[in-house]
């Protein structure tokens, strides 16, 4: 994979990574053996396939942004924040659901991500986000716990993590 010209960045879908992100998302779905067929939309009409994903719209039940993670021409991956939590998302799914393409996978760029998705998170005026993965999803465990995740128990095979958005993170020194 190449490597980036400058640090990647949180923004909505744009048409600039159309090829980056068709090939990513691909590679994702044929090494999971998940179906692809949601991306045949994207490749007839991507300007459409992205003007649908911008802005806040309603999924889950709730309002959602969609934020996609770029440097340049590349996709990297995508990060989802849902602005509250029915008693489903309470459960399996939480505030925030975020996934690295398979290209660009165990770079730093997932735990990179989710602080940029926090601070959109508190931006939005949320205190405090709920974020879960499988109990066995050790990558994600740790890219949460990085952030600031505690763990809040075990429901239906899904470890819960909440995360304190009350401050502003300390600046890192140079």
């Amino acid at each position: 994979m190449d490597v980036l010209a400058w640090p990647p960045r949180l923004a909505p879908p744009t048409t600039a990574v159309r090829e980056s992100f068709l090939a990513g998302e691909r590679a994702d779905q044929l090494a999971s053996g998940a179906p692809a067929d949601w991306l045949d939309e994207a490749h007839r009409d991507f300007e459409a396939f992205v003007s649908r994903r911008r802005g806040v719209q309603e999924r889950w039940g709730v309002p959602c942004t969609t934020f996609w993670y770029v440097s340049g021409e590349h996709y990297i991956g995508t990060l989802i924040v849902r602005h509250r939590l029915t008693p489903e998302l309470a459960e399996l799914g939480g505030h925030i659901g975020y996934h690295v393409v398979l290209p660009w996978r165990r770079r730093g760029h997932a735990t990179r991500m989710l602080a940029a998705g926090l601070t959109e998170s508190r931006r939005l005026g949320l205190d405090r986000v709920l974020l879960t993965c499988a109990a066995d999803n050790e990558p994600s465990r740790r890219v949460i716990l990085a952030n600031g995740g505690v763990h809040g128990g075990r429901v239906r095979g899904e470890d819960r993590f909440w995360i304190e958005l009350t401050a502003e993170p300390a600046a890192h020194p140079a």
